[in-house]
């Protein structure tokens, strides 16, 4: 399945299961490629709406994870 942004690209090598970490990766990468404001919350709401698996198949449903 394609993810909402494909052209934005992740690395979550080295987050070693740090939520955090993982959600500032996103976030930024979605920010530097221009994603409103509004689409970053929408993004941060699904995230953080369950647990760390949840977080991990959100991130994977909004961009490319490499």
């Amino acid at each position: 399945m394609e993810p909402k942004y494909p052209e934005v690209e992740v690395q979550l090598i080295g987050e070693d299961g740090n939520a955090f970490g993982i959600l500032g990766v996103v976030t930024k990468a979605m920010r530097t490629a221009g994603i409103d404001g509004k689409e970053r919350s929408q993004f941060m709401f699904e995230a953080t709406a369950g647990d760390y698996d949840n977080l991990l198949a959100v991130v994977q449903q909004w961009v490319t994870v490499e």
